[in-house]
């Protein structure tokens, strides 16, 4: 346009206008060349992602995929149920992802219970029986067990007969009758008096033993009464539980005999009794163990709503931005194409008044 004038006849129009008609003249070109190239480009991209579109995503959407795959004999000699070994034919693509969306278990999902049985797979009563029929055939059989031989219980009656305490009749009489024969305080004064009468060395000497005298009988007086005092105490306790003790030995030797007795009689009963307590412990936890493993199994394990958010994921990734991509691509360059013939004629019609012509039409 900067190079048309209108004053200036066609056969004297200038180099830019005449190159801007050869222009025009050249795309025209082009576009008959390649045009067929980008309406091959939009037919592929069309067909891909729009046919894609509808039939993946818009049925994922509207969940028509899971039906049309659950649709008997859409894949020739493939069965889903028979697959998982499921004689009631209840599993299906679209049960399978409901449940997966609600995170339940493997198990549940694939209703592997119509193919294994739990309850008689991890069922122990048979095997309790087994063990019941082999403990039943038990014999214990224990080596004697001797509490007191005989010559440990003559040991005992003899000690027991030897224990009896003598008579401390005359002994406890002369506990309380002076523990001096005479009394020492006569003889300390004798000793005085007979100082009076002998010369000066004896007198000395007699006077220091009268002292020695005095003084004995004060420490006498001082700790004796105590220590006899708990002398007599511990002999009226001897003479009290001493006379009682052959009793108690007999008793306990009796108590012996029955307790050998029992022990003969019951300890194999015993024994067995409680190792099959121990053994229904053992069995216990066992079943406690085999109930944890069951609900583990059927409701814990393998959880598969990761499956089913990865197949969201996937969907939504494909759809929602490769495939919008794709059908915003193509839909561009189809408007592109459908302007193209306009385009073309245009460029064509505007040549003609860009162009430096050989003779002018001019009327």
């Amino acid at each position: 346009p900067l190079g048309l004038k209108e004053s200036v006849l066609p056969t004297q129009r200038s180099s830019l206008s005449n190159a801007g008609g050869n222009f025009f003249m050249a795309g025209v070109g082009f576009s008959f060349i390649f045009s067929w190239l980008l309406m091959l480009l939009v037919l592929i991209i069309f067909v891909l992602g729009g046919n894609v579109y509808v039939l993946v995503c818009e049925s994922w959407r509207s969940q028509q995929l899971f039906q049309l795959l659950d649709t008997p004999g859409l894949i020739p000699g493939f069965n889903l149920s028979k697959l998982l070994g499921q004689e009631a034919g209840t599993t299906n693509f679209s049960e399978m992802y409901r449940q997966c969306q609600r995170n339940a278990a493997l198990w549940q999902m694939l209703h592997l219970d119509q193919s294994v049985s739990l309850d008689e797979l991890l069922n122990i009563s048979q095997y309790t029986e087994e063990i019941s029929t082999a403990f039943e055939k038990v014999n214990i059989t224990l080596s004697p067990i001797s509490l007191l031989s005989q010559k440990q219980r003559g040991l005992l009656l003899n000690a027991s007969r030897d224990g009896q305490p003598p008579d401390f009749t005359l002994t406890l009489e002369q506990l309380d009758q002076n523990i001096t024969q005479g009394s020492l305080l006569d003889l300390a004064t004798k000793l005085e008096q007979l100082a009076d009468k002998a010369d000066v060395e004896v007198k000395k000497k007699l006077k220091a033993g009268a002292r020695s005298l005095r003084e004995l009988d004060m420490e006498m007086q001082e700790s004796f009464p105590g220590l006899l005092q708990s002398l007599k105490e511990n002999i009226h306790l001897v003479q009290s539980e001493a006379p009682p003790l052959e009793e108690q030995t007999r008793t306990a030797l009796d108590k012996a005999s029955k307790s050998q007795e029992f022990l003969d009689r019951e300890m194999a009963n015993i024994i067995k009794n409680e190792t099959w307590a121990f053994l229904e412990q053992l069995l216990d936890f066992f079943q406690t163990y085999i109930s944890w493993a069951r609900s583990s199994l059927t409701e814990d394990v393998a959880r598969c709503k990761p499956i089913a958010q990865t197949m969201d994921n996937v969907a939504a990734i494909t759809c929602d931005y490769i495939l919008d991509s794709l059908n915003a691509f193509w839909f561009s360059l189809g408007w592109c194409t459908v302007f193209l013939l306009p385009s073309i004629i245009l460029a064509v019609r505007l040549a003609k008044f860009y162009r430096r012509m050989e003779i002018a039409d001019v009327y």
